[in-house]
């Protein structure tokens, strides 16, 4: 079989496959199929617990195989270009999310008096998003108190809402990646479509073993964090599903008070160390197993991210305390360091006990919840399994302000934007600077539509913030010890969810899901002009 010439330089082509020539449609089944395996052992758990949903996550699973497998095995990659690259990353990303919601449909797990068919499937579809991106917002409003059975949800639908956390949290995009050694070079496109951040790490010269080693690490990563939640008092079932968000920085706990059901401070403690873990560079936890112990010393990122950290801790507790808020220090302390930890990292786990209680972090005064938002704007470390806008880009944004400065007083001096004594590269100040813009615009537009829909004005601000940064609970109505059923109609609802993905993805994912290939045009002979 001959093949075009452009077909014989890509691997794809290489085989003499007469399968349809769709990238798009390949990556998506196989994210599918990497799904399917979860929702497997979220079955076997809700048959072992005596749950009644076993059948619909056994249904759910070979939907995702088969409707997988025959988007993969029809299809093979076709030109890896940027736009490619990009829109099948996002569509990934949707269909894995809206698809996710079938064994919440099935199971109605969001059946309540008075709400209909589709509202409980906007629901379905919400919680989905929600899991899978890291957000941690949730509308569920049936799980147990500790040691009780008042629920409606079995353990295998509960391990599968953590596990959608678990998946999103390092990307099933980069799974994929580590059993697809044909995308060859252009893997890392993939990887920095989907990796929160400017650009993505490479621990490898191949971009797949760099997959793998993330994908290792970050399984070790979970399976100590089990390991510590146990040693700290929890049983191996609450220690395993909230290792699997915790790890993601996702959020989703199997209670409805979260972590504050425990009412542990060697728990609240363990959770923080954890979640500041998930919302460090995971490539730096790589370099200190292997290489240089003193990596995190080392990174002006890292030293940056500890310092807010420090710093927000440190400032919420004195008011806390100073105000009257709290009883004494030592309680200002111990719910502002793990609130902080929590919305710093984007994960979105409470420590309050219940409604009023110190960690209900929405009775606070302004200035604590200024800074909670501002949190919740920055986020976490770029190559992290964390949300916001990333500690880099603030970092950067404020060299390039340093910059703008310099020029207006000294107009024909060059400038460089510096980072720690290293140069900038213009294109990422650029990038930089477009993402930034187009997340004002993004919040602007979002909080002007959610208000629109009903939503209560302090609620939709924190809401829509929350949403584009992944963190979960927001303030209002819709604060750490309430979900987002009452704070928002159903169309705010859904309105959030995109905002979710466009937050995960980052932005230019999504941008690029939409754009149409670029036209190529003949390169025109110049022209010999005669001065």
């Amino acid at each position: 079989m001959l093949l075009h010439r452009s077909e014989q330089k890509n691997p794809a082509f290489a085989t003499g496959s007469r399968r349809w020539h769709a990238t798009v449609t390949h990556i998506a089944g196989l994210a599918l199929l990497s799904i399917s395996p979860g929702l497997v052992i979220s079955a076997i758990v809700e048959l072992v617990g005596g749950g009644d949903a076993a059948g619909m996550l056994a249904i759910t699973a070979v939907i995702f195989a088969v409707l997988g497998a025959a988007m993969w095995r029809g299809t093979q990659l076709g030109d890896l270009t940027l736009r490619t690259v990009f829109a099948a990353v996002g569509w990934s990303w949707l269909l894995v999310s809206v698809l996710g919601a079938l064994p919440f449909v099935l199971a109605r797990t969001f059946q309540r008096e008075g709400a209909s068919r589709w509202v409980e499937l906007g629901d379905a579809v919400f919680e989905s998003v929600s899991g899978y991106t890291c957000t941690g917002s949730t509308v569920l409003t049936t799980l147990p108190d500790l040691g009780g059975d008042d629920t409606q949800v079995g353990r295998g639908i509960l391990f599968y809402r953590q596990l959608t956390q678990w998946y999103g949290g390092m990307g099933f995009v980069q799974l994929v990646i580590t059993v697809l050694p044909t995308l060859g070079s252009k893997a890392i496109g993939f990887m920095g479509a989907e990796s929160p951040g400017p650009t993505a790490d490479r621990l490898s010269p191949h971009a797949a073993d760099t997959a793998k080693i993330l994908w290792k690490l970050y399984v070790g990563g979970t399976a100590a964090m089990a390991v510590a939640f146990t040693a700290a008092g929890m049983n191996w079932w609450d220690a395993i599903t909230h290792s699997l968000t915790t790890a993601a920085t996702g959020g989703f706990s199997t209670y409805n008070d979260s972590i504050g059901e425990f009412d542990s401070l060697p728990i609240e403690i363990v959770a923080q160390i954890a979640m500041l873990f998930g919302g460090t560079n995971w490539a730096l936890h790589y370099l200190f197993l292997t290489k240089r112990r003193t990596v995190h010393k080392e990174d002006h990122e890292f030293r940056a991210y500890i310092a807010m950290y420090v710093a927000a801790t440190l400032a919420i507790s004195l008011i806390l305390s100073t105000g009257g808020e709290v009883d004494n220090f030592g309680t200002a302390l111990r719910t502002a360091s793990f609130n902080v930890a929590s919305m710093a990292s984007s994960t979105g786990f409470g420590n309050a006990q219940g409604a009023g209680s110190p960690g209900d972090f929405v009775l606070w005064s302004a200035t604590p919840l200024v800074i909670m938002l501002l949190l919740m704007v920055i986020g976490g470390m770029s190559g992290s399994t964390a949300g916001g806008t990333k500690v880099i880009r603030t970092r950067v944004l404020i060299a390039i302000s340093h910059r703008t400065l310099a020029v207006a007083r000294q107009p024909r001096v060059i400038v460089p934007v510096k980072l720690g004594g290293d140069v900038v590269k213009e294109r990422v100040v650029h990038r930089v600077s477009f993402f930034m813009m187009a997340y004002v615009a993004l919040v602007v537009g979002g909080f002007l539509l959610v208000t629109a829909l009903g939503g209560e004005l302090e609620a939709s601000l924190a809401g829509v913030v929350g949403s584009l940064g992944n963190m979960g609970p927001a303030f209002g109505a819709a604060g750490p010890t309430a979900t987002f059923l009452d704070a928002f109609p159903a169309p705010a609802r859904m309105v959030l969810a995109l905002l979710m993905l466009i937050g995960r993805l980052e932005l230019f994912a999504v941008l690029l899901m939409f754009a149409l290939p670029r036209q190529v045009a003949r390169r025109a002979k110049p022209h010999k002009h005669t001065f």
